[in-house]
């Protein structure tokens, strides 16, 4: 079974497109509070949606083929490593995130401050979808899919980033790394146009995982809304190639 995990500030509808050009049958989870409720007393921090996504996967039957982006492409590191056996392969993007001197963007840094990623978050919340679209737009993702990702955001997914974001200081790396070759075999996806991406730092990290690297020539980091083709073909032969 293919599972996709998204990452933020998105929802499973991001793998709509790459999985109807993949013709296999697949999943998408949706991360509690991204488009769904958050349940009571979920602290929403990357070691709690681990264990979110690892109870998923426990009621998933046959072999899994997991892939994820953006933060759901950390959680697929963090599974891949230290759950490798309860999967069959596995793909994700932005490994460089996952590297040891990888230093968290400004949107990251804003959303970890007390005080100013509430404010951040209140604020973008207080405008229409349609203004906050052009960010999404200008990023690659076509028009009616930006609307569709600004009009899922809300109160419930701010709060979820913000707490997500606080938990990964000063990166994932510090509490998840070392990262060690996987059992099961892996591919990194790097998006060339990704505008957060580092090339240098995704290829050490792929390599420290004993992962192939495949570039995603000419897209950027919403990939899978922008060339669900193409990422449809990688991933395919990605699974063709594997026992």
């Amino acid at each position: 079974m293919i599972v996709f995990v998204h990452g933020m500030p998105e929802t499973a509808v991001l793998w709509d497109k790459v999985r109807g050009a993949i013709g296999r049958e697949s999943v998408a989870l949706s991360w509690p509070g991204f488009g769904c409720p958050r349940p009571d007393g979920f602290g929403a921090t990357k070691d709690d949606y681990v264990r979110w996504l690892l109870g998923e996967l426990d009621q998933i039957d046959g072999p899994i083929d997991l892939v994820g982006h953006d933060w759901g492409g950390l959680l697929t590191y963090r599974v891949a490593t230290e759950y490798g056996d309860r999967l069959h392969s596995w793909a994700a993007d932005v490994a460089h995130l996952a590297h040891a001197d990888y230093v968290w963007h400004d949107f990251a840094k804003l959303w970890q401050t007390p005080g100013e990623g509430e404010a951040f978050i209140e604020s973008q919340n207080a405008l229409p979808p349609e203004v906050r679209a052009p960010f999404f737009e200008a990023m690659g993702v076509p028009s009616d899919d930006a609307l569709q990702m600004a009009s899922g955001t809300d109160q419930t997914m701010g709060t979820c980033i913000l707490d997500l974001y606080r938990s990964a200081t000063p990166n994932p790396h510090h509490d998840w790394g070392p990262w060690t070759p996987t059992t099961a075999p892996g591919l990194v996806i790097h998006a060339t146009e990704d505008a957060f991406g580092d090339e240098r730092l995704a290829i050490e990290v792929a390599d420290s995982l004993g992962a192939r690297f495949e570039r995603l020539e000419g897209a950027g980091h919403f990939w899978p809304y922008q060339m669900p083709e193409k990422a449809a073909s990688i991933l395919e032969s990605f699974w063709a190639s594997l026992p």
